[in-house]
C-alpha cells in the first residue's frame, strides 16, 4: 500500500481529532510548526447552547499578500476578506473571495481547495468528535509555497 502526503495528513488528523475529543481542546488545534504553512490544524464547530454552530475568525498581514481575515465556519462554510475588521462580513457577500463558500457535505465527507489572492486553502472534513459537531482539517499557505 503506497501512501501519498494527504493519507499520511488525514491520519494525522484522525488522530488529532481524536486527541481533542478526549482532551476536551480548544475549537482550532495547530498541527504545523508553520514552516510551509500559514496555518495548519484542526478546526471543530459545534453547536452552542443557541443552536447555532461555532465560527473562529483568523486574521494576519503578511508581506506581498497584505491583510486578511479567514473565516472558519460555522458549519461548513469558509470565508476570506482583504482587510482586517472588527465587525462581522456575511460570507455570501461579494467580497469573500472564496467561490463556493458553503462546502457541500456529501455522506458525510467533504474536500475542498481554493487558489485566490494569493493563498491557497485546503480543507477536509473528517469525524465530529460529537454528533452536534463538525470537525476539519485546515491548510492555508501561499500559492508560491512547496506543494503540499
Amino acid at each position: 500500500m503506497v501512501l501519498n502526503v494527504w493519507s499520511v495528513r488525514m491520519f494525522a488528523f484522525a488522530i488529532a481529532a481524536l486527541v481533542a475529543a478526549v482532551a476536551g481542546a480548544a475549537q482550532f488545534t495547530p498541527l504545523s510548526d508553520r514552516t510551509r504553512a500559514i496555518l495548519e490544524g484542526h478546526w471543530e464547530s459545534c453547536r452552542e447552547a443557541d443552536g447555532l454552530y461555532a465560527e473562529r475568525v483568523y486574521d494576519n498581514t503578511l508581506p506581498g499578500i497584505g491583510p486578511f481575515e479567514l473565516h472558519l465556519g460555522p458549519y461548513h462554510e469558509f470565508a476570506l476578506f482583504r482587510g482586517i475588521q472588527d465587525e462581522h462580513r456575511a460570507h455570501e457577500s461579494r467580497a469573500n473571495l472564496l467561490r463556493p463558500y458553503n462546502v457541500e457535505v456529501t455522506a458525510s465527507r467533504a474536500v475542498h481547495a481554493w487558489q485566490v489572492a494569493g493563498l491557497r486553502l485546503q480543507v477536509a472534513m473528517g469525524g465530529g468528535s460529537r454528533s452536534d459537531c463538525e470537525s476539519w482539517y485546515v491548510n492555508l499557505s501561499r500559492v508560491d509555497s512547496p506543494s503540499q
